[in-house]
């Protein structure tokens, strides 16, 4: 049963400008995830069932087990507070979860697998501050207005690495002042998306120097340490450990795989 300290009862779903007056003391992790698609994405195919990117309850990267949607709803440090459809056409789903014990918010977008080229954009574009909105619900406590995309605190990109088959028509260019961390699992991130990230003034915190499964394990042991105030070779060690037991590859290469910083 939940704890009741982290009931949410919801009245209200709505995306406002970030110039609204009230700000949020909470901490948001904005999720952006590419379906799977083997019709759409350079992908060594997968069963049809997880590689249907129109299909978000069955991808491989969202509705199986290792998909961050059933894998962070499982996670006993997460709380589900809503799953919404289609907030944006190019957006299958998006779903909230709450940290049970500090004030931290995941929000997850599941990318429609032929938008793959969007997922990257949104992405880069929130790493640099850019677009910032207030997602605005309520709970028990009252009103909550949560930063996203460009307003989180740290962004993410779960998918296939589509910059190994398109290039970007721009690079993303920082906006402000406010550092922001970035995650981004997917194979040879380091190397595809370098150029981008250091052009949005984003920190690296974990990215990936070869070949890899994105799937949410490595994403959810990154957030344990980003949470707990580690630092970079610290989150690192524990995503490397994660995609280690998982994987079965070996911490010495799980370690070779998963790097931090420039």
């Amino acid at each position: 049963m939940m704890p009741r300290a982290i009931k949410i009862v919801w009245m209200l779903l709505v995306v406002v400008p970030a110039s609204w007056t009230q700000e949020s003391t909470a901490r948001t992790v904005h999720v952006f995830v590419a379906l799977a698609d083997n019709q759409h994405q350079g992908i060594v195919p997968v069963a049809a069932i997880l590689g249907n990117g129109e299909d978000a309850p069955h991808n491989l990267y969202w509705g199986s087990a290792y998909g961050v949607k059933t894998f962070f709803g499982r996670s006993a440090e997460w709380a589900k507070i809503n799953c919404s459809a289609k907030p944006k056409a190019e957006i299958l789903e998006r779903c909230v979860f709450k940290h049970r014990t500090t004030n931290v918010y995941l929000v997850a977008d599941a990318y429609r697998g032929i938008e793959i080229k969007q997922a990257i954009l949104d992405f880069l574009d929130a790493a640099a501050g850019d677009g910032a909105e207030m997602l605005a619900l309520a709970d028990t406590s009252g009103a909550i207005k949560l930063p996203i995309r460009g307003g989180a605190n740290l962004v993410a990109y779960i998918g296939h690495d589509g910059l190994m088959d398109f290039q970007l028509p721009r690079f993303p260019s920082k906006k402000n002042g406010v550092h922001r961390d970035a995650v981004v699992l997917a194979c040879a991130s380091k190397q595809f998306f370098g150029a981008a990230v250091r052009a949005s003034g984003a920190y690296p915190l974990v990215w990936t120097t070869g070949l890899m499964a994105p799937e949410a394990y490595t994403l959810k042991s990154a957030l344990d340490g980003w949470i707990a105030g580690e630092n970079g070779e610290q989150i690192r060690d524990r995503a490397a450990g994660a995609y280690d037991k998982y994987q079965k590859c070996g911490a010495r290469a799980a370690h070779r795989l998963l790097v931090s910083g420039w």
